[in-house]
């Protein structure tokens, strides 16, 4: 009887959720890295594009979350205003802003994507107030404007977001992603704009108060992932959802008990926090750790990046998280990236060194690398992450 009521749970569970889609894109980093590009990149730019909160107190003149454009390769669709005008978006943990570019923009950056034209929408009101985010390569500046926003069947009046009328430089020129879809807490969100899913559940549009991200890290597969709003999919993962408290309500943030590398206690020993970031592709944490860490697995620094040798995966150690109790391991096929360049093999480490400097204390980012190993579900009603590994 209790399986049978778990059977019905489950199909009840999979069933009336609402289902995004995702598609896997070619990174900027493989894009630079195919034209020769990336050594000259990492020469200008290092890890300036990178965007903050103003919590992290090593870099109090910016205002926003995290977004690590650079890397990410996972894009969902949406549409905006009546009739609905089409835009791809990076579904972002980490940042909780929904903004796309303006018609009205003359950046290079706008010309080269999807551009919202408010006057061709019926539902389009305007807000006017000044929206801007500062990031170290440049700035993205805009105006508030309300429509209703679209997302897979979901259909949210009356949500306020940010056209871009201003995207000065390289930042977002290649970018693959029209705009962002942040999903984090409120608190980060600019000009005190109420998030897309807060609204989702305000106007009832989802059963739960729960969404669920599944990524694809097999570079044969035609499905990228799937981002479900209003439960999760059981059949994504194997075993049961381990469920851990969120420490801080801006970010995802959990507490890791500590980091091992080859089943020694290398990192965290006491604790550290950290973050479950859709909008960053690898793991990041302290840059003098990382470097330790890079050493322990054998990675090399070439061109901006740490590589190892392809064919000593299989005796590389795996890099084990421990998260409130429960191990959540990596093996070196899964915290390496895979890729060919000029007909050879690469593989490059999935760590990068980020020094995220807050009052907690500093911030480790578990990212595409880490989500892509474990199904993980955000859970506003009661403030948790689930964690499980992915179905094979």
């Amino acid at each position: 009887m209790k399986l049978l009521i778990l059977v019905i749970l489950c199909i009840w569970l999979a069933n009336g959720l609402q289902r995004v889609p995702l598609k896997k894109h070619k990174s900027l980093r493989k894009t630079l890295r195919e034209r020769g590009q990336l050594s000259q990149f990492w020469k200008s730019h290092k890890l300036d594009m990178i965007q903050y909160t103003q919590e992290c107190s090593a870099f109090k003149d910016t205002s926003e979350p995290l977004l690590n454009y650079f890397d990410v390769e996972y894009f969902g669709q949406i549409s905006i205003g009546n009739p609905p005008q089409n835009f791809t978006v990076l579904f972002d943990t980490g940042s909780s802003n929904l903004w796309v570019p303006s018609v009205y923009c003359a950046s290079k950056a706008c010309a080269a994507h999807s551009r919202f034209h408010p006057s061709q929408s019926s539902t389009y009101t305007e807000v006017g107030t000044a929206f801007s985010i500062q990031y170290g390569t440049g700035s993205l500046t805009g105006i508030i404007g309300m429509d209703q926003v679209t997302v897979e069947g979901l259909t949210i009046a009356n949500q306020q977001f940010a056209e871009s009328t201003s995207e000065p430089g390289s930042t977002f020129l290649d970018s693959e992603f029209d705009g962002i879809l942040g999903l984090a807490y409120p608190s980060l969100a600019v000009d005190g704009v109420t998030p897309v899913f807060d609204n989702m559940i305000a106007q009832n549009l989802v059963e739960l108060p729960i969404f669920s991200v599944y990524l694809s890290r097999n570079p044969d597969s035609s499905v990228g992932g799937e981002l479900v709003f209003g439960g999760f999919d059981p059949s994504h993962f194997s075993g049961n959802l381990n469920w851990i408290p969120v420490t801080k309500q801006g970010y995802w943030q959990i507490l890791l008990d500590n980091i091992q590398v080859g089943g020694t206690v290398e990192f965290c020993a006491e604790g550290c926090q950290a973050i479950v970031d859709t909008g960053t592709s690898l793991i990041t944490g302290p840059s003098e750790d990382i470097k330790q860490m890079q050493n322990l697995i054998g990675a090399q620094p070439v061109d901006g990046e740490y590589a190892v040798e392809c064919n000593n995966l299989n005796v590389m150690p795996s890099v084990t998280f421990t998260i409130n109790g429960i191990p959540y391991t990596l093996t070196p096929e899964a915290y390496t990236l895979a890729d060919s360049s000029d007909g050879m093999q690469l593989c490059t480490s999935g760590f990068q060194g980020l020094d995220m400097q807050t009052t907690s204390g500093p911030l480790w980012i578990l990212g595409d690398v880490f989500i892509g190993q474990y199904y993980s579900v955000f859970d506003r009603g009661n403030n948790r992450v689930g964690l499980a590994p992915v179905a094979s």
